[in-house]
């Protein structure tokens, strides 16, 4: 499964990168600015699922979901502040509490990609 990550904190994005690593997946990036992540996107990046930090370096990551939610690129978000901390729109998609682990990264993902119908 490839997996683009788009996170500001190098140390998250390491960490997210080594999770998703043992979960046997192909990394694209991370993109630590919405403008990186726009920039991959416009040279055609493909992924599977994109787990999304809410907030970049000051900038919201709606923009970028939007993107993606159009493409029908799954979406899992991940924030420090919890469900409160992402519109109301967005709530259908999986919202991670930092710090998140490996299992719940893989249960997210799974939510997404392969919904139970």
């Amino acid at each position: 499964m490839r997996v683009f990550i788009v996170e500001d904190e190098s140390l998250i994005a390491m960490q997210l990168e080594d999770m998703l690593l043992d979960l046997e997946c192909e990394v694209l990036g991370p993109a630590m600015r919405l403008k990186t992540a726009q920039r991959m996107m416009d040279e055609g990046l493909q992924a599977d699922v994109a787990i999304l930090d809410v907030n970049l370096g000051g900038e919201t990551v709606f923009p970028l979901a939007e993107r993606l939610r159009d493409g029908r690129t799954p979406i899992v978000f991940a924030t420090g502040y919890g469900r409160q901390g992402v519109p109301e729109e967005w709530h259908v998609y999986p919202i991670l509490q930092k710090p998140y682990t490996t299992q719940q990264i893989e249960e997210a993902m799974r939510r997404v990609v392969w919904p139970v119908s």
